[in-house]
């Protein structure tokens, strides 16, 4: 009777090390990236929501990339009141506490020659997202009865800072980018890591689905604006804004990349999809104006639209086009329009620079990218006008 006893422990221990061995094979195959918490930063004020430290995923650079660096910043938009904040708290949006141990690198951050190969031995870094506010929150004061901390501007500022000691000092080539309003953050803070780095070093930003436009909802309104003045009005963002943009309008206009960019120095490229599914949801056609729910389908799947939605639908290009004018219109600047109905589009090798990848004028999101920040050639391609004209568009994809 011991004797099966001790054969069946044996058996389950064999197959506990045969389930941890091929865990291990799937995490290292998937290229994981282990999380650096910044405890040094939580002196300074530097802190997620609950007040946690902030984090990143650091992949070293090797060979002709070990001065290169290119800071990807996390997105997962934004709070605008205690209770949206708090609720976050308790998520890896809110606090570190929460966030995955590891992270693996793919699209823009991978570490693959042949999927990326202008950046792949680059020292790649994913900064996570804690703050809800784009990384531009700056209160003091903390709340005693919610103890919510907005210190976004802060986080961004302590990561560089710790990147800059590990190296980044003497960067020969930088990108900072970021996804949604990880993007968003990248242009807002876009010419302040200019002046950071090296004057001798080439930098540039890229914006990957982070170009959210001062657009016109389905009620004649812009619920958009009156969404982002919230956010700023919360997290004492005001301050951390370009001031080239806020010493013209409110603050809270200068949440909108098209109010930005005109003034801003270092060179930007924008990944956008003209459709894109957050906007379409959000920013067209908010639930919170949407009484009757008659968008509910269509927002979600622009197969389900009537005719009337979708010229709508056709006129929010239109919309977008308009806002885009500051990019297109400056030879230094790069932009990858196309027309799929998608968020984040440089985040999935797949999408990066996969076979079945998005093309606009024959070329992937990786190539035009790449050619662009290494000067190899200009890239401003807008893809065909309507939502189901590009057939290399992929199903929606909602990389963070």
């Amino acid at each position: 009777m011991y004797g099966h006893r001790f054969m069946d422990r044996m058996e389950k221990l064999k197959q506990c090390w045969s389930s941890l061995l091929v865990l291990a094979v799937v995490v290292i195959g998937t290229g994981a990236v282990p999380i650096t918490y910044l405890q040094s930063a939580v002196a300074k004020g530097a802190v997620c929501l609950d007040g946690s430290a902030p984090a990143y995923h650091f992949d070293k650079g090797f060979g002709s990339g070990v001065n290169n660096w290119i800071v990807h910043m996390e997105g997962g938009g934004w709070c605008t009141d205690v209770a949206s904040c708090s609720a976050r708290k308790n998520t890896m949006k809110g606090s570190s506490k929460f966030m995955n141990k590891d992270f693996g690198f793919s699209g823009i951050l991978g570490g693959k020659q042949n999927t990326n190969p202008d950046f792949y031995n680059w020292n790649r870094i994913k900064v996570r997202y804690c703050d809800g506010s784009s990384f531009t929150g700056n209160v003091e004061a903390v709340n005693p009865a919610n103890k919510l901390f907005f210190r976004g501007a802060r986080v961004w500022r302590a990561v560089i800072d710790d990147l800059m000691a590990k190296g980044m000092k003497n960067a020969q080539n930088a990108i900072l980018s970021g996804c949604s309003a990880g993007a968003l953050a990248a242009i807002l803070h876009c010419d302040t890591f200019r002046a950071i780095l090296p004057p001798t070093a080439r930098v540039k930003c890229v914006s990957d689905a982070g170009y959210f436009i001062h657009g016109t909802d389905i009620s004649g309104g812009s619920y958009i604006q009156t969404y982002y003045s919230k956010v700023v009005a919360l997290h004492g963002s005001a301050k951390s804004l370009p001031v080239s943009c806020t010493s013209k309008m409110k603050p809270e206009l200068c949440f909108f990349p098209q109010n930005v960019v005109p003034s801003m120095r270092t060179p930007l490229f924008v990944i956008n999809a003209a459709f894109d599914s957050w906007q379409i949801k959000n920013v067209l056609a908010p639930t919170a104006v949407d009484k009757r729910k008659e968008w509910k389908n269509c927002k979600h799947d622009l197969k389900k639209c009537t005719a009337a939605q979708l010229k709508t639908v056709q006129g929010f290009r239109d919309q977008m086009m308009r806002a885009l004018s500051p990019v297109h219109s400056t030879p230094s600047r790069g932009l990858f329009l196309d027309s799929c109905h998608a968020h984040c589009q440089g985040g999935s090798a797949a999408s990066w620079s996969g076979a079945k990848g998005p093309q606009v004028a024959n070329s992937k999101i990786s190539q035009a990218v790449g050619n662009w920040f290494y000067g190899r050639s200009a890239f401003q391609k807008i893809d065909c006008p309507s939502p189901i004209c590009n057939p290399t568009c992929p199903a929606i994809s909602t990389d963070e």
